[in-house]
């Protein structure tokens, strides 16, 4: 499950990145083995549920260019799927739980899965 201080789409930045705020992560306890060597990492994939998305949004105004696109050509929470993905910063690990800066879930949103980013691996060179 995911804590942060954001109790409504109001309160959320657009993006992550733009937030200072510490988010914590908390993973199942039966999950917590699962987290061995994840402070080797300072950047990781954040993968979680937007339940409280609309889900019949097929299109929506992107907030950078104020232009209507379809939902999968922006990075809009209303989509068919309404999964998040948000690369966050690696403050600390407790246990079973992760202290995380730049991720823009709402307080209580389910977390799916966590990833190690690498920059090696996961980030392409534009053309």
């Amino acid at each position: 499950m995911i804590h942060s201080p954001y109790l409504s789409r109001d309160d959320a930045p657009r993006l992550g990145r733009f937030s200072d705020a510490l988010v914590t992560l908390e993973i199942l306890p039966k999950f917590a083995e699962g987290l061995q060597d994840i402070e080797q990492e300072f950047h990781l994939i954040v993968l979680y549920w937007l339940d409280r998305s609309n889900r019949t949004t097929l299109r929506a105004i992107s907030p950078l260019t104020g232009i209507e696109h379809g939902v999968f050509a922006i990075r809009s929470p209303d989509r068919p799927n309404p999964i998040g993905i948000c690369i966050v910063e690696l403050v600390r690990h407790e246990g079973n739980q992760l202290f995380v800066r730049g991720l823009d879930a709402l307080d209580g949103r389910p977390l799916l899965d966590v990833k190690p980013y690498s920059a090696a691996i996961d980030s392409v060179k534009q053309k």
